[in-house]
């Protein structure tokens, strides 16, 4: 364990203990033995010391979620002119911080990770109200410039969300030999396991975190886990200020290359992996005495391995969280799919939803599991029952684990709640066991193993050698006040017994009293009970009931809900405080067996990591097959094409009274860009957000909503939907619009999913046709696929030119107004082939509105002017004919060999039937052929 973080007496007195500072076995070693002068900035003190537990100051207790509003930190340390004047503030840094000296530390033993204590600098010493450091340095036989090429010279800095925020990690990592920052940010769940797999990939020197993170009592799971799993990297921590998600926001904004700038549109609302790369660069700063130059560093963002990346914009477009109407509203894809029990269930549901899998055979498995959910009504309703009745496991984890600094009757009895809970919890193995025993699937079947774990055995064991078999959670606060009371066996400690007998006395006279006084007055008076007030006496009646309509002068504190009074007396008061002494016995006496009987299970405690990532998971997979049992959801299927049948938005059936109108969808390699078309109002942004929803929703393992869904894997899937303006970042429409599509544009592989939704519309029509015509084709040389959703119709001529592009448009009906005797719109929300018919829609739906006449003329003979102006006719030859009628046979026959699971005489079927296809689509195509010959 580490020894506690003493603060210094003295400018002379160490800041660590020294057994806190280990040498480096090998290469150059920095032996930082900080020391600190009296004078602090009230701004850091008020970040240290006012935070209460479950808070921060710098990072604080936020999801990282992009479509959570910004808040103001609590406390903030005093910015420094960090970027003013660089070549003065490091010549003063180093001669007001730093001076050289020798340490006497050894080398410790290799096995234990080496760890730094370093407080750092808040700013320019010389400037009053911050904190000065004296830098102590032990050099080593090797210089810096004799390590080998390839050690290590990755630096780490990581830090965990508190609080409700626990389990969102914020990463970011910088090689010292390369100016390049890699910053990530995603949900882990108590196993950490993403957190240890990516520090592994890394393979770091040197691992940052907050001092908090490793308090002695208290070192975070985290910390725990990634000091075991890295025992040879050296560890640092920092003061939890430095953690500033504000300043790594400012760092980013000076240091990024412009090329890589849209890195800005990401992680501005990822809170933790900014913090983390504040910390870092304040680090690096530090060590190397040195500042990097301003749009130096190339930054990129990375989400965690083996799930798909849906950035922040996406993430608010897409309503995956958070309504855009109604934060409050439950109208979105989480809202559509939580039918969670549990609190841990719900948390996975959501990092999920954020975060999709990208791996097959991990997506399949979970529907397996679906689907059995759904076949078996028994397993269905006895999950569900069980679920129900677990608490938040983690939670209950965390709070165990911790040791309270000071033993207080809030602490005890604390203690004394969640060993109950953990009873509770550890008798719902069983139970849960049992409903899984007949499971087939994989992973129900691997579930069911993990419950066989013989510590649950061996904690409930050990726990009902001290408390009662019928002590349990109850709701309420005087019934969990009187399992509190008595969850101790009797005989175990005289005294309590005593205590505990004169505790159910009180309350008798109490209850007792009440009595006498309903005998007195005539009145119907019961015993009442609030954790705020204790006992006191309620009554319902009328007015007219009463003597003088008023209460016996007896009654003091009287409180009046329409006919219920609620009141007490001064005798019931003093009966009141000595029933709160007696408690304070009753907890303390009860908190001293509860703090033994824990110390005892604490080596078998860690089997609830296990149990609340099972209960977690199968929450989640029950609510799916929830979801489908209220809708006609259909299992997916993973190839490599994007094809859905009959396919309809999941949020818009929650919202609408009838069912949304479906459509079909038909993606390939070979026919791998859509361009949309249709007037306002027609469909097209639902239906581009219907793709990205039935997309994340099949990734996570859910059904979805179609007749029939193929898919293929998305590693990343980006969205520009979105036509506001951006305050925070002074940005207008049309120049948010170009970060998204710059962010888009330098991120976007193969093996995305891209949805553009009316790109181009900020600025005038020339430039916007022609930004739209280039980001075309500069996404038509990617495999992507892509839906380009638009009113520019110049846009779908690009089709002569690639064969991969598709013209698909939302279809209208033209009825006629006899009432107004002019034609109304009529939307079908059917999505066919080929580009809109429709010309001139705007007009149209301008002339609906309240514009005047004239106002509406005038712009049709306009339009029709420069209408004649801008196009030209662009028609294919029979060459390109040919060229486009080879292209899509050729991908046709190359998807059916890599999909096909017919029989040869199928195929040969299916083979004849699409040359005759090709031949009657073409019929030119072999007169072109055999002119090209000649």
């Amino acid at each position: 364990m580490l020894s506690p973080e003493v603060p210094p007496t003295s400018p002379s007195a160490p800041a660590v203990s020294p057994s806190l500072v280990e040498a480096r076995s090998q290469g150059p070693r920095y032996n930082f033995g900080l020391q600190e002068t009296p004078q602090r900035c009230p701004s850091a003190q008020a970040a240290s010391s006012s935070s209460p537990p479950g808070t921060s100051g710098a990072a604080g207790d936020r999801s990282g979620s992009s479509s959570l509003p910004r808040h103001p930190p609590s406390a903030r340390p005093a910015q420094d002119s960090y970027f003013t004047n660089k070549r003065s503030y490091a010549e003063n840094t180093l001669a007001s911080h730093f001076t050289l000296g020798t340490s006497s530390s050894s080398a410790q033993d290799s096995n234990y990770p080496q760890i730094l204590k370093t407080p750092l600098s808040a700013g320019n010493p010389q400037r009053p109200g911050y904190k000065s450091w004296t830098l102590q340095m032990e050099y080593s036989a090797t210089s810096s410039s004799a390590v080998s090429a390839h050690s290590p010279s990755v630096i780490v800095a990581v830090v965990e969300g508190r609080g409700l925020a626990r389990g969102e990690i914020g990463m970011a990592s910088i090689d010292l030999k390369s100016p390049q920052i890699i910053l990530s940010q995603f949900a882990d769940n108590t196993t950490y396991a993403k957190v240890i797999t990516k520090l592994k990939i890394l393979s770091p020197l040197e691992i940052i975190m907050s001092n908090t993170a490793c308090v002695v009592g208290k070192s975070t799971k985290l910390f725990t886990l990634i000091t075991e799993n890295f025992k040879n990297v050296n560890f640092t921590t920092v003061q939890r200020k430095y953690f500033n998600e504000t300043k790594g926001l400012e760092y980013i904004e000076q240091l990024c290359i412009t090329e890589f700038n849209s890195v800005l549109m990401e992680v501005q609302s990822k809170y933790y992996c900014l913090a983390a790369v504040a910390a870092l660069l304040k680090y690096v700063e530090f060590i190397q005495n040195s500042v990097y130059a301003p749009k130096s560093l190339k930054i990129c963002f990375q989400g965690s391995e083996q799930t798909a990346m849906i950035d922040s914009s996406s993430t608010q477009n897409l309503e995956l969280i958070i309504n855009n109407q109604d934060s409050r509203s439950n109208h979105t894809l989480f809202g559509v799919l939580n039918y969670t029990k549990t609190p841990g269930g719900s948390r996975r549901l959501r990092s999920n939803i954020l975060e999709p899998l990208i791996d097959v055979e991990t997506i399949n498995m979970r529907l397996d599991c679906v689907q059995e959910l759904l076949q078996d009504e028994e397993l269905f309703f006895g999950l569900q029952s069980v679920l129900a009745r677990f608490l938040d496991t983690e939670q209950l984890l965390s709070v165990l684990v911790q040791i309270p600094k000071q033993d207080t009757i809030n602490a005890a009895e604390s203690k004394i709640t969640n060993l109950i809970y953990l009873k509770h919890t550890l008798e719902l193995v069983d139970p849960l066991k049992i409903t899984l025993k007949n499971c087939n699937t994989p992973l129900l079947r691997a579930y069911y193993g993990s419950l066989e774990d013989k510590r649950f055995v061996i904690i409930l064991d050990k726990i009902k050698t001290v408390i009662n078999d019928d002590a349990r959670y109850m709701k309420g606060c005087l019934n969990m006040r009187t399992q509190k009371c008595y969850a101790v066996r009797s005989n175990i400690n005289e005294f309590l017994d005593i205590a505990r007998r004169t505790y159910t006395e009180i309350v008798d006279d109490i209850a007792g009293m009440i009595s006498q006084l309903a005998e007195k007055y005539s009145l119907p008076l019961r015993t009442s009970f609030s954790s705020a007030r204790g006992f006191f006496i309620q009554m319902t009646t009328d007015c007219t009931a009463l003597p003088n309509d008023q209460l016996p002068s007896e009654f003091i504190k009287i409180s009046k809900v329409k006919n219920s009074y609620s009141f007490t007396s001064a005798d019931l008061i003093k009966m009141n405080e000595r029933c709160q002494e007696s408690l304070r016995e009753i907890y303390h006496m009860t908190y001293m067996i509860v703090c033994k009987l824990l110390s005892e299970i604490y080596e078998h405690i860690h089997c609830l990591h296990k149990l609340s990532d099972t209960v977690s998971m199968l929450d989640m997979l029950l609510s799916f097959a929830h979801a489908c049992t209220l809708s006609d959801y259909v299992r997916p299927e993973f190839t490599d094409t994007l094809a859905i049948k009959h396919g309809w938005h999941p949020i818009l059936e929650k919202i609408s009274v009838e069912k949304p109108v479906a459509n079909n969808t038909y993606i390939t390699e070979g026919s791998n860009f859509f361009i949309i078309t249709g007037p306002n109002m027609s469909g097209k942004s639902t239906y581009l957000k219907q793709i990205a929803l039935c997309q994340i929703m099949a990734q996570i393992g859910s059904y979805v909503p179609a007749e029939y869904a193929s898919f293929r894997i998305a590693e990343q899937i980006f969205t520009r939907i979105s036509t506001d303006d951006d305050i925070e970042t002074n940005s207008s429409t049309f120049m948010k619009e170009m970060k998204e599509i710059a962010y888009i544009l330098h991120n976007a592989n193969d093996k995305s999913l891209i949805l553009i939704d009316e790109l181009g519309r900020g600025t005038n029509t020339e430039e916007g046709i022609g930004i739209c015509y280039a980001v075309c084709e500069y996404l038509l040389r990617l495999k992507a696929f892509t839906l380009f959703a638009t009113h520019f119709l110049e846009l779908c001529h690009i089709d002569v030119l690639y064969p991969n592009v598709e013209n698909v448009h939302f279809e209208v009906q033209h009825v006629k107004n006899t009432s107004r005797n002019k034609e109304a719109i009529l939307y079908t929300y059917k999505l066919s082939k080929g580009l809109t018919e429709e010309k001139n829609y705007g007009l149209k739906a301008a002339e609906v509105s309240s514009l005047p006449p004239s106002i509406v003329l005038d712009a049709k003979e306009i339009t029709s002017q420069i209408t004649r102006q801008i196009l030209q006719s662009q028609r294919s030859t029979p060459e390109m004919e040919r060229q486009r009628a080879v292209y899509h046979l050729a991908t046709r026959l190359v998807q059916t060999a890599r999909n096909s699971q017919l029989d040869p005489d199928s195929l040969r079927t299916y083979l004849s039937n699409l040359k005759k296809k090709y031949e009657a689509d073409f019929p030119r195509a072999k007169q072109v052929s055999g002119n090209t010959e000649e």
